[in-house]
């Protein structure tokens, strides 16, 4: 009798894996030496240049967080802008990961863009906006995002998907009839940087890579306290 036998899966499996190649395209030049002293600019050249490149969604983003029992999570979530403050996006407060940020708001983001061989880690501590500006944020939205809004309750357990449906639904309908109806737990939040590195891939494995870090300074020069940010030191690490 014909079939697939177990092992056919698992040997498809590590065949794929195994004949995947990365950066089979020409790698762009980086010049560290070059780079500006504040990383922002350098992330805003770099976001462009993946984007004219062709990098499907270059806004996208892994962000690490931790829960009450110091284990990690990650998730995909979308940059809604980086500017003088910080890198900012925007969930639910009720969320996993708004709890998480509310108990522990140090956090992570990656950004990974294979069209260009290029990556971004930012670390730092993650500040939540008022409601003004969460309001704001979801107000310049599509309508599909204020539906999602609406619907909320974002990583509680799901009975069915008619469920889900019957409350999509009704949110779209609202969010088409109601476009600046409030969603009380859409939070905005902005990670301020105390570490952003980039790097960039080289075919010969000689990887680019550049840290930008800095630290806190509290009001009497104490260094990890809540004041203004020192300026940022520049180091090449090794690949």
């Amino acid at each position: 009798m014909g079939g697939m036998s177990s092992d056919e899966p698992l040997d498809d499996f590590h065949a794929t894996l195994r004949s995947l190649r990365v950066w089979d395209i020409e790698l762009p030049h980086f010049d560290a030496d070059a780079a500006p002293a504040d990383p922002l600019p350098l992330f805003r050249e770099w976001f462009v240049h993946a984007a004219k490149a062709g990098q499907p969604e270059p806004h996208t983003m892994s962000l690490a967080t931790v829960d009450d029992l110091g284990r990690p999570d990650v998730r995909t979530l979308m940059l809604h802008d980086a500017d003088a403050h910080g890198w900012h996006f925007a969930s639910h407060a009720t969320s996993a990961k708004g709890r998480q940020l509310a108990a522990r708001p140090d956090a992570a983001l990656g950004f990974y863009w294979p069209a260009v061989a290029r990556q971004v880690r930012v670390r730092g501590r993650v500040t939540a906006a008022g409601p003004e500006v969460s309001r704001a944020d979801l107000a310049v939205r599509s309508r599909g995002a204020l539906a999602a809004a609406l619907t909320g309750r974002q990583s509680e357990v799901l009975g069915s998907a008619e469920e889900l449906a019957l409350a999509s639904a009704a949110a779209w309908e609202r969010a088409g009839a109601e476009p600046d109806a409030p969603a009380p737990t859409w939070t905005a939040y902005v990670l301020e940087p105390d570490s952003v590195e980039f790097f960039q891939g080289d075919a010969m494995r000689r990887h680019v890579r550049l840290r930008y870090r800095r630290s806190r300074q509290g009001p009497q020069g104490a260094e990890g306290g809540e004041g203004a940010q020192q300026p940022w030191t520049r180091e090449l690490l090794w690949p």
